[in-house]
């Protein structure tokens, strides 16, 4: 009985026309995800909860800013460190779609006396003025867990919202979880 050799060419698909498939089938999947959201972000049936959790992100960033204002106003030696931080906690605000407050600038002075005196969005506001610890460590450690505690709340809420906004969220929340960091990061 001859022995014989099984033939080199394979009986099904080869590795090219796979690998062209899947491709193929990832774009289409990913072009369905990205088409499923309308051009706001979100679908008839979830606007009103996208609205009222866009609403409420707007409204804690721009508590988080008036915090920053208050520690900045109590310990303007901090004003080169926080004032990015603000900057950014006041983009966030605006992203949400939040009241247009005044930028923080680069000078520590010029922002803590600015904070000193209301900006119309915060005088606006029925939130009292945050009260700033007395250290400048403390102050920098409750901003710390501020940030931490929205960046949590945010991540808990990606679920709840459509596809656009789910991003915005996980995005400032990121930041949010960075700047924690920062704030609790001692100089070397």
């Amino acid at each position: 009985m001859p022995f014989t050799l099984p033939s080199r060419t394979p009986s099904g698909p080869r590795r090219r026309s796979l690998l062209a498939g899947a491709a193929g089938a990832g774009t289409v999947l990913l072009a369905g995800c990205s088409d499923s959201d309308s051009a706001s972000g979100t679908t008839s049936g979830s606007s009103s909860a996208a609205a009222r959790a866009r609403a409420r992100a707007a409204r804690d960033s721009e508590q988080l800013a008036r915090r920053y204002e208050a520690v900045l106003a109590a310990h303007p030696a901090l004003g080169t460190r926080l004032s990015p931080l603000l900057a950014e906690v006041v983009r966030h605000a605006e992203a949400f779609g939040g009241g247009k407050r005044a930028k923080p600038s680069a000078d520590p002075s010029a922002d803590a006396s600015a904070s000193a005196s209301p900006t119309p969005s915060a005088s606006a506001s029925a939130s009292p003025s945050p009260e700033a610890p007395a250290t400048e460590k403390e102050a920098r450690g409750e901003l710390a867990a501020a940030e931490r505690a929205l960046a949590d709340r945010r991540m808990k809420a990606l679920a709840d919202v459509p596809g656009e906004l789910a991003r915005l969220l996980a995005s400032v929340a990121a930041a949010g979880a960075g700047h924690a960091f920062l704030l609790t990061e001692d100089k070397k």
